[in-house]
């Protein structure tokens, strides 16, 4: 288990612990002397630093494994999602808002897994970092916002207005791209497309990936 992946599952780990703070009342509304509030955005904070932490260490030692690839979105899903249901509960953010991206979040994520097993990838788009990094802010703000400065509740809500926007622009972008990646799959076995999206080029191989393109190919 090497460092990125680490802070993958740590990421995980701190969601359950997110959503206690959150939604439990404890008396005073303090965690040994701080408020609950300040704590909770505390964890979710550093829950999304290491979002970007494994990322870039992954990218940097040169460790990007399967597990990481398939682990590391799912976990932003989760603590996102996690993080605006509690909002909701505490009555900081419209259900209906949180609906639709939640909503998109799977969608998005259905129509990635379909591709993929066509032997499709779809990218990441600049929209999906921006509904990210949006999603972020909002969450912060709304959580600070319940007990201190009245301003970051009402910057929490436009950012999240923000994150509805991006989210649903970004859902259209995503089904246009997935459309155009169906039109002219790649493979249509599943067992195949992930051969194919983790075949490693070696020199000398080139041969054998031919085979068995030849193979899927028959398949068809």
């Amino acid at each position: 288990m090497n460092l990125p992946n680490s802070l993958t599952l740590a990421r995980i780990f701190l969601i359950p612990l997110l959503v206690v703070v959150l939604l439990t009342k404890f008396e005073g509304t303090v965690i040994f002397g701080i408020g609950k509030e300040l704590v909770g955005a505390a964890i979710f904070a550093v829950a999304a630093l290491t979002d970007w932490l494994d990322g870039y260490l992954a990218r940097r030692r040169q460790q990007v494994t399967t597990f990481g690839q398939l682990m590391d979105p799912l976990a932003d899903k989760l603590l996102i999602i996690a993080a605006l249901v509690s909002l909701v509960q505490m009555e900081l953010a419209p259900a209906w808002m949180v609906a639709i991206i939640v909503g998109r979040e799977l969608g998005v994520t259905v129509l990635r897994s379909v591709a993929f097993s066509r032997g499709v990838t779809i990218a990441a788009s600049p929209l999906g970092k921006v509904k990210m990094l949006s999603q972020v802010v909002a969450i912060l703000l709304l959580i600070l916002g319940r007990e201190y400065l009245h301003e970051f509740f009402i910057l929490g809500q436009i950012a999240l207005w923000v994150v509805v926007v991006t989210a649903l622009v970004s859902a259209a972008d995503y089904y246009w791209r997935f459309a155009q990646a169906g039109a002219h799959p790649r493979v249509t076995d599943f067992e195949a497309a992930r051969r194919w999206a983790t075949e490693k080029k070696i020199p000398g191989d080139e041969p054998a990936a031919e085979s068995d393109r030849q193979r899927i190919a028959s398949r068809r």
